[in-house]
């Protein structure tokens, strides 16, 4: 049981135990103790005191505990990773990242090694096996103000074979009322609201991280003049209107150029496009894609899924095509697709590669 010492995790755990499992709880130690000095917020996962909570739950509910040191991996594969993707004009989507490669990556492979059946979590999404095909389906939470199927889209059929997630068919209201009627300390605990090693204010962790690699350049609209300075790439994304300090505004971040160092900015019509490009798709409930198909894309975790066309490309990648246009994603976010005609079904998803204006 992945145990992240909030209450969805304890609950998860406790509702294993009364289904006759033996479980058995671990927490990843992904950042530096007291995470380099800084004040820890109570509202920031992963931290020293996450772990004192799980180590709590796991005592209360009388099971083994282990944590498990995953700094240089998380570092390596998902902090570097996200600096590097900055600072090349991409927004990427580190827990997507990290429930690919750790969580559902090195955390699954050592428990199945170390005899488990699978690794329970307490994300707010649900498993099923499609008896006809035989494959299994990731669909979104019976809470959708908590679904975080979205962050998930990337799981293999293997990985989901081995995963299980208890709270998934719950709401929030009634996973508080579980722990709560468990007795367990952390009933009340406030849910974490940021990315564990950033915090509220991204930019500044950017800037503390990329140093000198922040090279200052030229804002301009699409015709090229020149209409203020930037203070590196890394700390702007499509769609940002807050920070540009220019004048006659409001203006939108439209395009990123690493290769000129140039932030280009236009006003709100210039943000809409009817498509967008993306790659490593990665399909969950199909097993493969070979004509156009319908779905419901969402390119951000909290927005509403919208109408679109999905095609195969031959080069691997597809090609996503709105009913309606859309302000422009970021290259670099996940895209993810849901059943047009059963929405709760999670299709797949992809990165974002490229997005193509409105003519």
């Amino acid at each position: 049981m992945a145990m992240s010492g909030g209450v969805d995790s304890a609950v998860a755990a406790a509702l294993l135990m009364e289904q006759g499992c033996e479980v058995v709880g671990i927490s990843l130690k992904l950042l530096p103790g007291g995470a380099e000095g800084r004040v820890e917020r109570a509202d920031r996962c992963c931290s020293v005191k996450d772990v004192e909570d799980a180590r709590l739950v796991a005592t209360q509910l009388g099971i083994p505990y282990y944590v498990l040191n995953y700094e240089q991996q998380f570092q390596r594969e998902v902090i570097q990773e996200f600096t590097a993707a900055y600072l090349g004009g991409l927004t990427p989507n580190p827990c997507v990242r990290c429930n690919e490669l750790l969580k559902f990556g090195s955390l699954l492979r050592q428990a199945v090694g170390l005899g488990a059946e699978c690794l329970a979590t307490g994300h707010y999404a649900r498993v099923e096996r499609e008896q006809k095909s035989g494959r299994y389906q990731l669909r979104r939470g019976s809470d959708h103000e908590r679904d975080q199927s979205y962050f998930l889209y990337s799981l293999t059929q293997a990985q989901l074979a081995r995963v299980c997630f208890p709270v998934g068919h719950m709401t929030k209201e009634q996973v508080r009322e579980q722990a709560a009627a468990h007795g367990l300390r952390i009933a009340a605990k406030a849910d974490s609201q940021d990315l564990c090693f950033v915090g509220r204010d991204y930019r500044t962790f950017l800037r503390e991280q990329c140093g000198d690699r922040l090279r200052p350049g030229p804002i301009t609209d699409r015709d090229g003049r020149i209409l203020g300075q930037h203070e590196g790439l890394a700390l702007y994304t499509v769609g940002q209107r807050n920070g540009l300090r220019l004048g006659d505004g409001p203006f939108y971040v439209v395009r990123l150029d690493p290769q000129s160092n140039e932030v280009v900015v236009g006003r709100s019509d210039e943000l809409l496009r009817l498509e967008f490009v993306a790659e490593q798709l990665n399909l969950v409930a199909w097993d493969r894609l070979i004509l156009e198909r319908p779905v419901l894309v969402k390119v951000r975790s909290r927005q509403a899924a919208m109408p679109a066309t999905i095609v195969p490309l031959d080069d691997g990648r597809i090609r996503v095509r709105w009913e309606q246009a859309q302000p422009a994603p970021a290259p670099g976010q996940a895209a993810v697709f849901y059943d047009a005609s059963e929405p709760d079904l999670l299709v797949g998803g992809a990165t974002i590669a490229a997005a193509q204006e409105t003519r």
